[in-house]
């Protein structure tokens, strides 16, 4: 069994041959392939169903799918339930009227798991049965609190099928579920089981939600059960990998290029502070890492919140595990993280809990309904340059290259009034005292249960119900932007080599027989990601400071003075939308022709960058990111031998820790090997499980399209 590596340095085997080769079989296809051929329960014979309430389709739908998708146990696993409807893969309820999916699903949240674990789900039946005897509810109010209670007894029809299962078959898995999820998990293997159940169930139900803190979630139960004999740290090891291999489900054997084929955004945050400040890095965190730097296991991609107190011990653990490539561990600054959420307003207590989306936008799990909302910012410069129009068209006077960014501001500010018009200010409408959607939403009651503020709200996840909301622009192309000021600055108004209207209808030409010039341009300048630092001039890093720190500005002026029910955050990503953004972009004026695959996330833009990592980090921090409250990530591609030795694990360690120190965000270090890369792409069969981090997200490279692994092969490998 091979599970691929970009190190010389062997991955470790701890876990049995069994666990070993279950994990094997579920990361080449045998499971999502069961759920291909199982797309969806049908409601066709249920009479009526097109003239009921959105609600009242939706209940029948969640109990449909209770009661009739397919069960699967593997013999090798230690919990059980299983996502078996294929269609919930393409983020449906999997439930298809006439032939057609009836409702969406929801993604970009992580649900709240603790109290289920701690108190059961009887508890959430409990406090739903109170909220009913209210007077004052209305009579939507109450459809939407008895359709969680639907929730409730469809997931009780779904245990009781794998109860009935297991009892004869699998005597331990029918023991675990007498208890769990409906009453409170008594040690560490049925707090796994209730959290693993909850999970199953709300993504067979279509949905994909985050994971969170899983060491916080379970290593209070560990340490019980480590400290009576219960349970040993092998025995625990083999529980938590059926976590992670029942996790691979959705894997098919052979996945339609474009999918990415592990974007579901299950994501893991291990390690931090908790409510109270004290460091909850326990056995349950060695424990996950452990497990995927012997498995590659890459569909629970891990963000590590690392402080200035975090272990050495834990530093050295992911360091050991990113050696070995795949993108599968990056860090958050939590200390930056923290400050960032504070100025936004969170109570302490509350910002400790933070977690992501599922992806790695910050938020408070189990509280938070989310959106994001991603946009070019190279293309509203370029259009504010001129370089949009035709070869012969006007082109705008500019005297400076302040000038030229004040326009770019200018068309910022616009671009961001109208985002915030769109997805706050017409979305929202205070009746009878209190905010709500101006229009009918989709039923979310499966998520809306896990939600805190639903029930008290009587509300669900997509009409403020829960306790926070949140949406964030997130600036992509900033790197490019200011490449492109920077050119501007040096060509044109220092060096004078040639006129702004000279350069601007050679860009619009794109560059057509200027290749000397353009080359002059794209290889003479030091662009963003290379410190450059130079006290006489405005340098390419500093023009990307200003424009993070601008934009944050023009984000926090959108929402001054009013009062609706949502926090306006800026963010700094692409996840990878540069792709999709080359049809409408120019060619710039750094020397990118039209059709070039520019900066992703906050990363400086391909071959611009020749300084190493450490410049990079320089770089990218000498913005004030603390303001990017939503997040700002920075991708860095290593090359694999330098991490090979004792030597290489050092400096990832300082690597790291230079990156807290600095001021950055959220870091996704990767180890890659360009010719594996290439080789993956002619012989993609030997290849199936070679996992890349994308952008927040891990995908296997072989079912990325040929533009999105250009992307990744194309991104400037650094030593360290």
């Amino acid at each position: 069994m091979n599970f691929p590596t970009a190190s010389a340095h062997p991955r470790p085997v701890r876990l049995s041959e069994e666990t070993r080769a279950w994990a094997y079989t579920s990361l080449h296809g045998k499971y999502g392939d069961e759920a291909i051929s199982n797309d969806a329960v049908t409601l066709d014979h249920i009479e009526g169903f097109e003239n009921l309430s959105a609600t009242a389709q939706y209940d029948l739908m969640i109990r449909e799918i209770a009661a009739k998708s397919p069960l699967r146990i593997c013999p090798a696993e230690k919990i059980c339930g299983s996502a078996t409807l294929g269609l919930g893969i393409s983020h449906e309820v999997p439930a298809r009227f006439n032939g057609k999916p009836v409702f969406p699903s929801v993604s970009h949240l992580t649900i709240r798991y603790d109290k289920v674990i701690r108190e059961g789900l009887f508890s959430y039946e409990k406090e739903i049965q109170e909220r009913l005897t209210d007077p004052a509810l209305t009579a939507y109010e109450k459809e939407f609190l008895h359709s969680l209670l639907n929730v409730i007894d469809s997931m009780q029809i779904w245990h009781s099928r794998y109860l009935k299962e297991t009892k004869d078959t699998r005597p331990d898995l029918h023991a675990l579920l007498k208890q769990v999820p409906f009453e409170p998990a008594r040690n560490f293997h049925e707090a796994l089981q209730s959290l693993w159940f909850v999970f199953a169930f709300v993504r067979l139900c279509g949905n994909w939600p985050g994971i969170g803190r899983i060491d916080w979630l379970l290593g209070d139960y560990l340490k019980q059960d480590l400290a009576s004999g219960a349970l040993t740290l092998d025995t625990a090891r083999e529980l938590l990998a059926s976590f992670f291999i029942k996790g691979c489900e959705w894997i098919q054997s052979n996945t339609p290029p474009e999918s990415g084929d592990a974007q579901h955004y299950q994501n893991i945050v291990l390690s931090g502070i908790d409510t109270d400040g004290c460091e909850i890095t326990n056995e349950v965190t060695y424990l996950v890492l452990d497990v995927v730097e012997e498995l590659a296991i890459s569909d629970y991609p891990i963000t590590v919140r690392l402080n200035q107190n975090s272990p050495a011990a834990l530093k050295r653990k992911i360091a050991e595990v990113m050696r070995h490539g795949g993108g599968i561990v990056a860090i958050y600054n939590e200390d930056l993280v923290l400050q960032a959420l504070a100025n936004e307003g969170y109570e302490e207590k509350e910002a400790r809990r933070f977690a992501n989306d599922g992806c790695w936008e910050v938020q408070i799990p189990g509280k938070t309904n989310f959106s994001y909302h991603p946009f070019d910012g190279l293309q509203i410069f370029n259009k504010a340059l001129g370089l949009d129009e035709a070869c012969d068209a006007a082109i705008p006077a500019f005297a400076s290259v302040d000038e030229i960014y004040e326009a770019f501001l200018k068309g910022l500010k616009k671009h961001l009034e109208n985002t915030f018009r769109e997805r706050v200010a017409d979305r929202f409408i205070k009746k009878d005292g209190r905010w709500q959607p101006k229009y009918q939403e989709t039923p979310t009651s499966v998520v809306s249960l896990f939600e805190d503020g639903c029930i008290e709200n009587a509300r669900s996840y997509h009409e403020y119900g829960p306790t926070y909301m949140v949406r964030s622009p997130h600036i992509g192309g900033a790197p490019d932007i200011a490449n492109s000021l920077y050119a501007i600055q040096k060509a044109v108004f220092e060096e004078k080599k040639l006129t702004l209207s000279e350069l601007i209808r050679i860009v619009r030409n794109n560059w057509e027989n200027e290749e000397v010039l353009r080359l002059s341009l794209k290889n003479k300048y030091t662009y963003y990601g290379n410190d450059s630092d130079d006290s006489s001039e405005i340098t390419a890093d500093i023009w990307h400071a200003r424009i993070l720190n601008d934009f944050a500005d023009l984000v926090k002026k959108c929402s001054a003075g009013t009062d609706y029910p949502c926090r306006f955050i800026p963010g700094v990503s692409t996840f990878g939308r540069q792709i999709q953004w080359l049809p409408q972009r120019t060619a710039t004026v750094f020397g990118a022709k039209k059709g070039d695959i520019l900066s992703g996330n906050d990363s400086p833009t391909p071959s611009t960058d020749s300084a190493g990592a450490t410049a990079i980090i320089r770089s990218h921090c000498k913005a004030d990111l603390v303001r990017q409250s939503c997040g700002a990530a920075l991708d860095i591609k290593l090359y694999p031998k330098t991490l090979h030795d004792e030597t290489g694990v050092l400096a990832l360690i300082s690597l790291m820790d230079g990156f807290l120190k600095l001021g950055g965000f959220f870091l996704q270090l990767d180890a890659m090997d360009v010719q594996t890369l290439l080789d993956a792409q002619k012989n993609p069969r030997n290849h199936k499980t070679l996992s890349v981090r994308v952008s927040g997200w891990n995908a296997r490279f072989v079912t990325l399209d040929e533009q999105w692994q250009t992307m990744i092969i194309e991104r400037t490998a650094q030593n360290l």
